[in-house]
């Protein structure tokens, strides 16, 4: 990736419903070479779409909880595969460390939240949770930083 895919992602960070004519625009570049670098980068597997960012809360899911799941060996497909029919799981992460998978949930309330971490608990292979609530989020999801860097760092050592 270099500057100009950064540049581009930068854009399209900011304006996700940008045409690639107005892309090319705003970079200075050729509506072709936009073209080439977005197919390129989907091929590469560095874009993967342009998914709306959403309000969780306002759509009613005010929790976020985080569970830290140990689950028995050999069970790792099998539990994913579990937890990606449980509609509030969002993300799920393979770790180090104490624990085997990092989930990221949300609820309604904590009645909700309840019910969701049963079903979790009740999966086969999970052998036990540790659940935390997030009060706030201080630092949202976000790429802007490594795109800047790539985007306009000069100083690149790569």
């Amino acid at each position: 990736m270099d500057s100009l895919d950064a540049r581009l992602l930068l854009l399209l960070t900011d304006a996700p419903r940008l045409g690639v004519l107005e892309c090319a625009r705003r970079l200075g570049v050729a509506r072709g070479t936009v073209q080439a670098r977005l197919d390129r980068l989907n091929e590469q597997g560095v874009l993967g779409g342009f998914p709306p960012e959403l309000d969780m809360a306002a759509m009613g899911y005010g929790l976020t909880a985080f569970a830290v799941l140990e689950i028995a060996q050999g069970s790792r497909r099998e539990v994913a595969d579990g937890l990606a029919a449980i509609d509030q799981v969002c993300e799920a992460h393979a770790t180090t460390g104490q624990g085997d998978l990092f989930v990221r949930l949300v609820a309604r309330d904590h009645e909700d939240l309840q019910q969701v971490i049963d079903q979790v608990v009740g999966l086969p292979g999970v052998l036990r949770t540790n659940t935390s609530l997030a009060l706030t989020t201080p630092i949202p999801p976000r790429v802007r930083p490594l795109l800047e860097r790539i985007a306009y760092d000069d100083t690149k050592s790569r």
